[in-house]
């Protein structure tokens, strides 16, 4: 593949390049590169955010470079600050080694196992002893650390801030030093870290690495970065009924980011996707493709068959009608409760009448019954919500 070529699947689905012009030079000497991604095992799955991270190191295997998956079981005992708002609590030794061990059975599901290089950071970081770990936080400057947003954030609301979590950028960066990366890959999350990386090297006297960010993927709500503890996310070892369920639950505008991201077809192909709907394709049969191309990524054809037909019939079942009203919603930040939600929909006359309706079975949302009269809607999301025999309405709930 060109320089060209090569630099357009880099890019695909990328936020920031540091530096592109330092990229096209390494392209350019045809040298093997290695390239790092880091992940702290602090759950033991991984959903669909992660393998936007993951699949852009499929691209750099398949361009012939070497990628190096580093599970931070060292970092991991620390706790990543970025974003957070308080300190974390550090994760045991067992606990880190016990989500490592799952991560490995996971990424080949995408990577080539033949051509992944595993690292846990421990492998060097254990071996630093105090005064080490002091000569390497002397790189760093207390001013540098609070540039960072979480931290000036927390500084400047009198939050408490602990002196380890300092250290989680430090030792990151030092383990690109490590592995003498060309390349990190990172969410936009990670910006901060990333950069120390490239700073650390410098003063190793190496070249700093480039950094290649990627967008951090909203979960199911549309709103929040996809995360277990939120409970909006996509496990990659959920069923496949629930993979397909919640890939169908995405709002349309969502949608094109998950498969942008997240499928391998080409752009153009995605783009001829684009195209059909314009011209009166139904999103859901592109949701439904989508579906079915995960599924069959994460567990096999047969699944991807049985899920599509189990959701089709649950939908037919439930006999949607071909027209609906489709009403937009405005809610606060994180969505409205499903009472509040029907009143606003005219579904019902008023919430008292909405939590009769669902006590008495009679409230569906894509053709499954709610019991929880208090459950909450996410906003970002999409469904088809049903009152009795006669009443429908698709709800995006912004």
């Amino acid at each position: 593949m060109n320089t060209n070529d090569a630099l357009a699947l880099i890019k695909r689905g990328t936020t920031e390049i540091l530096l592109e012009n330092e990229l096209i030079d390494l392209l350019k000497s045809g040298k093997k590169l290695r390239v790092k991604a880091g992940f702290d095992p602090t759950a033991p799955d991984i959903h669909l955010g992660h393998t936007v991270l993951i699949n852009k190191m499929k691209h750099f295997q398949d361009l012939g470079h070497e990628v190096i998956f580093l599970i931070g079981d060292f970092t991991g005992m620390i706790g990543d600050p970025s974003g957070k708002s308080e300190t974390r609590k550090p994760l045991s030794k067992e606990d880190v080694l016990e989500n490592a061990k799952t991560y490995q059975e996971q990424i080949f599901k995408i990577l080539d196992p033949e051509k992944t290089i595993i690292k846990f950071n421990s492998e060097w970081m254990s071996q630093f002893s105090a005064a080490d770990m002091i000569k390497l936080a002397s790189h760093q400057t207390v001013a540098r650390m609070l540039e960072r947003d979480d931290f000036s954030k927390r500084y400047q609301n009198g939050d408490s801030i602990a002196i380890h979590e300092f250290l989680y950028p430090l030792i990151m960066g030092y383990d690109s030093v490590a592995l003498e990366a060309d390349i990190e890959l990172g969410g936009t999350d990670q910006k901060f870290n990333l950069l120390v990386g490239r700073d650390l090297q410098k003063h190793f006297g190496q070249k700093p690495q480039i950094v290649i960010m990627t967008p951090l993927l909203e979960g199911t709500d549309g709103v929040k970065k996809m995360s277990k503890s939120l409970g909006n996310y996509i496990g990659i070892n959920e069923s496949p009924n629930e993979i397909f369920g919640k890939i169908m639950s995405l709002s349309d505008d969502l949608m094109w980011k998950y498969i942008e991201h997240l499928s391998f077809k080409s752009m153009e192909q995605i783009e001829d996707l684009r195209v059909q709907v314009i011209n009166g394709m139904n999103p859901r049969d592109i949701k439904i493709a989508f579906a079915r191309e995960i599924i069959e990524r994460f567990h096999d054809l047969a699944a991807a068959n049985a899920a599509e037909q189990d959701f089709l019939q649950r939908f037919q079942k439930n006999a949607l009608p071909n027209e609906m009203n489709h009403i937009q919603l405005d809610s606060e930040s994180n969505g409205l409760q499903i009472a509040n939600l029907l009143k606003d929909a005219s579904l019902t006359a008023s919430t008292s009448e909405a939590i009769r309706m669902i006590r008495q079975g009679a409230v569906k949302i894509d053709g499954q019954r709610v019991d929880d009269d208090k459950l909450h809607i996410a906003a970002g999301t999409e469904h088809v919500y049903q009152v009795g025999k006669r009443k429908f309405a698709k709800v995006t709930l912004k």
